[in-house]
């Protein structure tokens, strides 16, 4: 493993025009995978529009890696149903966090970088990464890939370590 970056906070907001997969709806949770790093969010009975408003934490290293999110029916009696996945690149983050360093700004409110999308990427729409009082913050919406119609909000935040992200 390399060098520690920070912590990063990933909160899974809330999903949007999940695809059914049981008999009338389905029964969603979000697994988010950094590296060997693996979280889950709770299971959202009988919603094709949950809100988990739940925060995920992961050890941020060098190389900086994608976060890669897998959304799942829960079933009872059977292995449970892929309702689509989606990843997130975290350089962007990370290079936002550097030029904050560069800047040397620690409190109020920047943008630092804007994301948009593209084929190399999962988002809906354009993405800001901005400094609020000394975090690095991006709030995304990412479409979900391998399945008929579905949305995952995110807000990401990095924590970091004293020195932060250098070079």
């Amino acid at each position: 493993m390399g060098e520690l970056l920070g912590l990063l906070k990933v909160v899974v907001v809330q999903g949007k025009r999940l695809v059914i997969r049981d008999f009338k709806s389905s029964d969603p949770y979000v697994i988010a995978k950094l590296g060997d790093q693996v979280a889950k969010t709770k299971v959202i009975n009988s919603c094709l529009n949950p809100v988990w408003n739940e925060e995920l934490t992961f050890s941020l290293t060098e190389p900086v890696g994608v976060l890669n999110l897998e959304v799942f029916d829960k079933d009872r009696f059977k292995a449970d149903d892929k309702m689509g996945h989606a990843y997130l690149n975290l350089q962007p983050l990370v290079s936002a966090a550097r030029l904050s360093h560069a800047l040397q700004v620690s409190s109020g409110e920047m943008t630092l970088r804007k994301v948009v999308p593209d084929t190399d990427n999962c988002l809906v729409r354009e993405s800001s990464i901005s400094l609020i009082n000394g975090e690095v913050v991006q709030s995304v919406w990412l479409r979900l890939c391998a399945v008929e119609s579905g949305e995952i909000e995110l807000k990401v935040r990095l924590i970091e370590t004293r020195d932060g992200p250098s070079r």
